[in-house]
C-alpha cells in the first residue's frame, strides 16, 4: 500500500512539474525572431556520409546576419565550423573526391566576392580566382581537375578613368555589362572565358559526365529581358554551341539526361509557351523537336526537378499551395507517385543521384526548416540530421497553425492558413491580422516563416489570430486559379481576402472590431486595394505597394508580369489605360478612412518610393492618419537588423494604438537602454 502511495505521489508530482515546465514558455520577442538563425545550402558529400550548409546569424555590431560554412557527418557527429571571415561564406560546393569544399566569400584585399578553396579536414583556404568583377554560380568538373563560374565582363581602361574624374553619367537600363561563363584548371589556376558576345548566360549546368554545358541566354542580364532567355547546348570547350529553344519564355533548372538524349527544364508556360501560367515541366529532345510538357493535368507548380541516375524516372519538388512536396515520376508508365507526406513544406533539396539519396528542408509550425535525411523513396526511414531549431519549441510559446478554407462569393472554394494566438481559449473573439504574401504568383504553406513580414510567432504572443489567404492569383491550385487575374488584376483576388474573414468572424474566432491588415510587394498591393474597398480593417500596414499601375509600369524594374494582367502596355495604341486605372488603389483613395502607415525601401526598384509617395500623400492630404518610412540603402526586401526591428515595432505599435486602443512598449536594440 505505501509502495503504490509512494507511486502515485511521485506520479502527481512529475505531472505537476511537468505542467510547470510547460508553463514556462516565453512569447517570442522581436529581437528573439530576428536572432533566429537562418540554414541553407545543404550538400551531401561524395561518399554520403557527410554534409555541409550555410548557417547565418544575427550580429548586431554589424547589422546584419552574416553565413558561415560548417560540415557534420550523418550521424550527427564532428560538427565544425569550417570558414569564420568577416563578411561570411556562401555557396558551398563538394570537390567530386570529397577532399575539399569550395566556397564564395570577399575577402581582403578584394572587395568583390571570389572563389575559395578549403579542405574538408578544416585549416586555411586558398583564393582561386582574382577576377576584376564578382564571381558566382560555381560547378565543378566531375573529374575534379577545374571548376566553372559565372562573372559580368569588367569596365574597360576608358570607363575606369571616367569613374575615377566622376564622368559618370550613364543611360538608364544600359549600364549593365554582360554576363559570361568561365572555366578555371586547378593545376595552374589559369581562368579562360569560355564564352563572349552581346549575351549574357544567366544560368548553366554541366551534364553529369562533364562533356557537354546546358546554357540559359538572353540578350542581357536584365531582370526585365529575362524572357528572351533561350537554352542552348555547347561543349565542356565553349563550342559547337547549339541553339535548343525558341519560345520566348525563361526555362529554369535545365538538366541533361543520364544518355544525353533529352533535357528536362521549368517554364511558367503551357504546352502552347503562352506565358503565365503555373512553372510546369517539360522535356526536350537534343537531336531537335518541340518540348513536350508533362503533368499536364496536375494543377500544381514544379519548383525543381532532377533526373535519377538511369533517367528512367524524374524527382519532382512541387507546390501545392499550402504545401509542397517530394514526387516521383516514371517516364514508361507516365505515373506520379508522392514521396513526402504531412503538414509541412520541403524546401532545399539536395539529391545524390549517384547514391539516390536526399537531403531536404522540413519546415513546419514549430522549425523553420532543419535537415532531413531520405535514402531512395523511403520518407518513413528519413531522419533529422540538423537541429538548429530545436530550440524554438523548447523555449517559446508557439502559435497553432492549420489549414482552414472557405467559399469565395462565386463559390470557388479558397485556402488559407490561420495561426492561432498563444494560449488560445475558444471561448474568446481574437484581433485577427490578416497577411497576404507577394508574388501573387506564389502561396503561403505550412511552415514557420523568418520574413520580415511573417513574424507570426510575435505575433501570435501578443495575442493576435493571423490568416494567410492564397486568393485568386496564387499557385499551386491550377491555372484557372492562377490565371483569374489576368486582364483584371482585383477580379476575384481582395473579394477572397475579404471572404477569409468573414468565414472567421461567423465562426466567432475573429473579433470584427479588431481586423488589422498588412503585406509587402504584392501583399502590399493587397493592402492598398482593401483600404480603398473597406473601412473594416481599423489598422493597416502597406509594405512596398502599388498606388497606380499606368506609373508603376515605367517606374519598376520589371513588366513581364504586369503586360497579361492589363492586356497590353500603358504606352502603346489604344492602351488599356482604363483598365490599369480602373485596378489602382489610387483611383479609389478618396474612400480611405483606415490608419495606414506605408514602409519601402529606399534602394527599391521592383516597387519603387514613388508608389508608396503617392499614397502615403493621398491619405495626409485627406487626413486619415498615416506615415512614411523609407529605409536608406534597402533594396525590395529590408536586410538590416536595425531597419528591421524599427518596422516590426512600429507596425505593432500603430496596431496596437488603432485596433486594440492601447500603448506599446518599443523593443530596443540589444545592448541599448
Amino acid at each position: 500500500m505505501k509502495t503504490r502511495l509512494f507511486f502515485f505521489s511521485f506520479l502527481f508530482l512529475f505531472l505537476t512539474l511537468s505542467y510547470n515546465m510547460g508553463q514556462t514558455k516565453k512569447a517570442m520577442s522581436i529581437v528573439d525572431f530576428l536572432n533566429i538563425p537562418g540554414i541553407n545550402n545543404p550538400a551531401l558529400s561524395p561518399d554520403g556520409k557527410q554534409f555541409i550548409y550555410v548557417l547565418s546569424g544575427s550580429n548586431w555590431d554589424k547589422n546584419r546576419q552574416i553565413s558561415h560554412i560548417w560540415r557534420q557527418d550523418l550521424d550527427g557527429e564532428n560538427l565544425i565550423q569550417l570558414t569564420n571571415g568577416f563578411s561570411g561564406e556562401s555557396s558551398p560546393q563538394w570537390s567530386p573526391d570529397g577532399k575539399y569544399i569550395s566556397f564564395i566569400a570577399k575577402r581582403e584585399p578584394s572587395e568583390l566576392n571570389q572563389v575559395y578553396l578549403i579542405r574538408n579536414l578544416g585549416g586555411e583556404a586558398i583564393q582561386l580566382t582574382h577576377h576584376k568583377t564578382a564571381v558566382r554560380s560555381v560547378q565543378w568538373a566531375p573529374d575534379g581537375g577545374s571548376i566553372y563560374f559565372l562573372t559580368s565582363d569588367p569596365k574597360t581602361t576608358e570607363e575606369e578613368n571616367q569613374a575615377k574624374r566622376k564622368d559618370d553619367v550613364y543611360a538608364k537600363d544600359e549600364n549593365y555589362k554582360q554576363v559570361h561563363l568561365w572555366k578555371m584548371e586547378l593545376s595552374d589556376s589559369a581562368a579562360r572565358r569560355l564564352t563572349g558576345g552581346d549575351y549574357s548566360v544567366n544560368r548553366y549546368m554541366l551534364s553529369r559526365d562533364g562533356k557537354f554545358i546546358i546554357q540559359s541566354r538572353a540578350i542581357s542580364p536584365l531582370y526585365d529581358e529575362s524572357t528572351t532567355n533561350e537554352l542552348w547546348l555547347v561543349n565542356n570547350k565553349g563550342e559547337e554551341a547549339k541553339q535548343l529553344t525558341f519560345n520566348n519564355i525563361p526555362e529554369f533548372s535545365a538538366q541533361l539526361s543520364p544518355d544525353g538524349n533529352q533535357i528536362l527544364f521549368i517554364a511558367d508556360a503551357n504546352k502552347k509557351f503562352e506565358d503565365y501560367y503555373n512553372a510546369n515541366l517539360f522535356l526536350l529532345p537534343v537531336k531537335g523537336g518541340d518540348p513536350v510538357m508533362l503533368l499536364e493535368e496536375i494543377p500544381y507548380e514544379v519548383n525543381a526537378a532532377s533526373w535519377t541516375a538511369d533517367g528512367k524516372n524524374i524527382l519532382i519538388l512541387m507546390n501545392m499551395g499550402a504545401e509542397s512536396q517530394l514526387f516521383t515520376y516514371e517516364l514508361a508508365s507516365k505515373e506520379l507517385k508522392k514521396i513526402t507526406t504531412g503538414t509541412h513544406s520541403i524546401g532545399q533539396w539536395d539529391y545524390n543521384w549517384n547514391l539516390n539519396r536526399h537531403i531536404f528542408s522540413v519546415n513546419h509550425s514549430k522549425n523553420p526548416g532543419d535537415f532531413f535525411y531520405m535514402e531512395g523513396n523511403d520518407f518513413k526511414g528519413a531522419r533529422q540530421i540538423s537541429h538548429v531549431y530545436d530550440y524554438l519549441d523548447e523555449e517559446f510559446e508557439l502559435p497553432r497553425q492549420e489549414k482552414i478554407s472557405w467559399k469565395a462569393v462565386d463559390g470557388v472554394v479558397v485556402e488559407g492558413l490561420l495561426y492561432y494566438p498563444a494560449y488560445y481559449s475558444k471561448d474568446k473573439k481574437y484581433p485577427l491580422v490578416v497577411q497576404t504574401h507577394g508574388g501573387p504568383a506564389s502561396s503561403d504553406k505550412y511552415g514557420f516563416s523568418r520574413s520580415n513580414s511573417r513574424y507570426n510567432a510575435v505575433l501570435a504572443g501578443k495575442g493576435y489570430m493571423v490568416l494567410q489567404p492564397n486568393y485568386r492569383g496564387s499557385t499551386g491550385y491550377g491555372d484557372e486559379f492562377l490565371r483569374d487575374m489576368v486582364g483584371n488584376y482585383f477580379k476575384n483576388s481582395h473579394l477572397d481576402v475579404i471572404a477569409g474573414v468573414d468565414y472567421l468572424v461567423e465562426k466567432g474566432l475573429a473579433d470584427p472590431d479588431k481586423l488589422i491588415k498588412m503585406g509587402w510587394s504584392a501583399g502590399g498591393h493587397m493592402t492598398n486595394k482593401l483600404i480603398t474597398f473597406t473601412d473594416r480593417f481599423k489598422a493597416a500596414s502597406s509594405g512596398a505597394g502599388a498606388a497606380n499601375w499606368i506609373s508603376m509600369y515605367g517606374q519598376s524594374d520589371v513588366r513581364i508580369y504586369r503586360t497579361p494582367w492589363f492586356g497590353g502596355t500603358p504606352w502603346q495604341e489604344n492602351a488599356p489605360i482604363d483598365l490599369y486605372w480602373e485596378h489602382s488603389p489610387l483611383k479609389d483613395i478618396h474612400k480611405v478612412t483606415t490608419p495606414t502607415i506605408f514602409l519601402v525601401g529606399g534602394n527599391d526598384e521592383r516597387v519603387p518610393p514613388p508608389q508608396s509617395v503617392e499614397m502615403y500623400r493621398a491619405l495626409k492630404s485627406n487626413q486619415v492618419p498615416t506615415h512614411l518610412y523609407i529605409a536608406p540603402r534597402e533594396p525590395h526586401g529590408w536586410r538590416e537588423l536595425h531597419h528591421r526591428l524599427f518596422k516590426i515595432n512600429v507596425e505593432l505599435d500603430w496596431f496596437a494604438k488603432y485596433a486594440l486602443n492601447e500603448d506599446y512598449i518599443w523593443e530596443l536594440v540589444p545592448g541599448e537602454k
